[in-house]
């Protein structure tokens, strides 16, 4: 079951997470921080117990629905940012100045 539960959060956060940041990008003061940790909680080499945190973070943050949704200006990702400080600082130690660095790279990409 858990399993099954971290295949579909990793789905959803392919699947939704690039679109979301170019939603999110002038709201989330720590973008950086929150694309590294999608690289983070995709490298084969981050232990489950840490991908786990990220992914379910990540997926919260992908999630039309939520808390406070994201619509409403200025405040729609306050609750994200919450999950996701929490979930970054939890596996701060997990995440490499190889993620760092793709992230970066992504975001001047974009």
């Amino acid at each position: 079951m858990a399993r099954q539960q971290a295949a579909d959060q990793e789905s959803l956060v392919r699947r939704d997470f690039w679109r979301t940041v170019k939603c999110a990008a002038r709201q989330v003061p720590f973008m950086d921080e929150v694309v590294a940790a999608y690289y983070c909680a995709l490298d084969r080499k981050t232990p489950l117990r840490a991908k786990g945190i990220l992914l379910a973070a990540l997926a919260y943050f992908v999630m039309p629905a939520d808390a406070i949704p994201d619509v409403l200006l200025g405040i729609g990702f306050t609750d994200d940012i919450a999950v996701l400080t929490a979930a970054i600082s939890a596996v701060a130690a997990h995440v490499t100045p190889a993620h760092r660095a793709a992230a970066r790279a992504a975001l001047s990409d974009a």
